[in-house]
């Protein structure tokens, strides 16, 4: 019995903290944008614009498949898991309406992505957060 609250406890833990984590949204330091509303970063990573409120254009930029971070930032933000997100872009992709956003395998790739495109726009924990972006949106747990 205590072998299996012992192997339970790492999980419960991993679980709390992934879900407990502050996820922003984050543009390049270049980018003329400051602020963000959750029905524009909505638009933006939906595929229903492909520019910011200025006009100029947007990159959203997704983790890979399966990423914790990402299943908790769609649920944040339309409170839809990565799976039905997933089945929301083969839709789109089948109709040729949208493209979905540019994945990257981690938070340094994303970093290094948006140091060196003004249009990119991505999400990663608040923790990551250097001084090379500039926090636009903040999403909160639901």
């Amino acid at each position: 019995m205590k072998l299996i609250k012992l192997s339970i406890l790492p999980l419960l833990l991993f679980s709390l903290s992934s879900h407990g984590q502050d996820i922003v949204v984050v543009v390049s330091k270049a980018n003329s944008i400051s602020e963000l509303s959750k029905r524009e970063v909505i638009d933006i990573y939906m595929g229903r614009y492909i520019t910011f409120p200025d006009g100029k254009s947007a990159k959203p930029l997704d983790l890979a498949k399966q990423s914790q971070l990402k299943n908790d930032f769609y649920l944040r933000l339309v409170d839809q898991n990565e799976r039905k997100i997933n089945a929301y872009w083969a839709r789109l992709l089948f109709s040729g309406r949208a493209k979905p956003p540019e994945s990257m395998a981690s938070i340094n790739e994303i970093l290094s992505h948006l140091k060196m495109s003004e249009s990119a726009i991505a999400y990663i924990p608040g923790s990551e957060v250097t001084d090379s972006v500039k926090v636009v949106y903040r999403l909160n747990e639901n």
